[in-house]
């Protein structure tokens, strides 16, 4: 494949949505594998929907995800996205154009004539199309002063043919389609319109979209047959289901991707998923966002419908973050603890290594915040009531002396680290005739509220003598305390 100019082009009335994002991620993956071009077109000619928060908004998730693009006007310095809005005067050159050619036409129906006319069609099993009324009206029977809209002359006989790269050839007869309306009685281009201009000027060459667009498609393939231009070639992706079958929405959970950003999943995550949400290569799962650069294509693009599955995306960011250096983990981890609460976060020796002993249990970047929550807390704010079957089965008179013991053989390492720790304390398993556990979940419990953690010497070692040593002589106070009476 020569070097294809693809484009995505959201409507700016909202977020970035999944399915939106996996449109971008095919566009920008073909383009990479390529080398060629991808190009954002903001389409926000509907100026009643259209805001910048939406389109800010929108800006946002592709950065995220890692989807730049790679080019735009001048007028907004390199690399921005186009504006429809900002085009409009080379809409007008092109109307101009075929209303001098005569492949447009004035149509004065009223909303109501148009509405009858549809009421008639389907009463009578035909397609609900215009039925020409003012094709071939001369100009002589134009009505003064009233409003009128521009259609498109379009063919009658015949049919209008899309070979698809994921549906295969697709046949539309002409007498289904009708002479569609190309701007407003308002003067303003319709949607199908000015897409194919803008995608004839760009140099378009792969139109990659959802198949919710594959009714705009034989419409646009005329528009550019009376433009004497050639279409590009169309790629109709199946749309994204719920695990219910039907068409995602938010009552299948989260639709906007950076909804997903907050929630802790990797981007490179993100990327893997959807990119296979649609899309196989083999029995190959997860991807690094180069593989699937080199692997993209459209012939493996499938024709059933995608679902959507939670708990396969929170096992492919798994895989993620097991393979995700730790420093890259902290960097990451350490604005969401600010955000949490806990103060800004040094990007030290000892935040990398609270961080990577948490590694084999968190799915998300957020479960490191509320997994570690204990490495974070004041001394003060390590809650025991959060496990009382654990405080009473552990936290008991006899295990009073076995902590005072632990924290003087604490107090007595030279060097904080995991083998120092473990050689202070596993003597004490002889002294007192018990196992590790009789001894592991009494120092676990003080220093971390839960009998719950990473292993006892390295969580000892991550969090430090500075918090070990006051909390576990908590855990000897709440030994000593008298048993709650049932």
């Amino acid at each position: 494949m020569d070097a294809p100019r693809l484009r995505f082009a959201p409507s700016p009335s909202g977020f970035l949505h999944i399915g939106g994002a996996r449109t971008a991620l095919f566009c920008w993956l073909l383009a990479r594998r390529h080398g060629g071009s991808f190009i954002l077109r903001v389409e926000d000619t509907d100026a009643a929907r259209s805001t910048d928060e939406s389109i800010a908004a929108i800006l946002d998730g592709l950065r995220w995800l890692g989807m730049d693009w790679d080019e735009g006007p001048d007028i907004d310095g390199p690399h921005a996205p186009y504006f429809q809005s900002r085009r409009k005067h080379i809409y007008q050159q092109y109307i101009d154009r075929l209303v001098q050619e005569g492949k447009v036409y004035r149509c004065y129906c009223t909303a109501e004539q148009l509405q009858a006319k549809r009421d008639k069609a389907m009463a009578e099993n035909r397609a609900p199309i215009y039925d020409g009324e003012w094709r071939d009206r001369p100009p002589s029977e134009w009505p003064a002063d009233q409003p009128f809209v521009l259609r498109l002359r379009a063919p009658v006989d015949g049919e209008t043919v899309v070979n698809d790269a994921v549906k295969g050839r697709i046949v539309f007869p002409n007498k289904e389609i009708g002479d569609q309306v190309v701007v407003r009685s308002n003067g303003d281009p319709l949607y199908n319109f000015v897409v194919v201009i803008d995608d004839m000027l760009m140099g378009i060459t792969h139109v990659v979209r959802g198949d919710d667009h594959l009714s705009n498609t034989p419409k646009q393939v005329q528009l550019y047959d009376a433009l004497g231009a050639t279409p590009p070639v169309f790629a109709h992706v199946p749309l994204i289901l719920g695990p219910d079958k039907k068409r995602l929405s938010k009552r299948h959970g989260a639709t906007s991707v950076m909804a997903y950003a907050e929630q802790g999943y990797l981007s490179d995550a993100m990327v893997n998923y959807l990119a296979r949400l649609g899309w196989s290569h083999g029995d190959q799962e997860i991807f690094t966002r180069e593989e699937l650069i080199g692997a993209f294509d459209l012939e493996h693009v499938g024709k059933s419908p995608g679902v959507w599955d939670p708990d396969k995306l929170l096992w492919v960011n798994a895989q993620h973050l097991a393979s995700t250096p730790t420093a890259d983990l902290v960097a990451l981890v350490a604005p969401m603890l600010e955000a949490a609460g806990y103060g800004p976060q040094p990007l030290d020796e000892q935040l990398t290594h609270r961080i990577d002993t948490l590694r084999g249990r968190a799915r998300r970047l957020d479960e490191f915040v509320t997994a570690g929550a204990f490495y974070w807390q004041a001394d003060e704010d390590v809650d025991y009531a959060q496990n009382p079957k654990a405080v009473r089965k552990f936290m008991t008179p006899e295990a009073a002396a076995l902590l005072q013991a632990a924290e003087e053989e604490l107090q007595a390492v030279q060097v904080w680290d995991e083998q120092s720790l473990e050689a202070a304390l596993t003597p004490l398993l002889e002294r007192f005739g018990l196992g590790m556990g009789k001894l592991a979940q009494p120092i676990r419990i003080s220093v971390t509220g839960t009998n719950v953690s990473p292993g006892l010497f390295e969580t000892l070692a991550a969090l430090g003598r500075a918090k070990t040593i006051p909390r576990v002589r908590r855990g000897i106070a709440l030994c000593n305390e008298p048993a709650p009476q049932p």
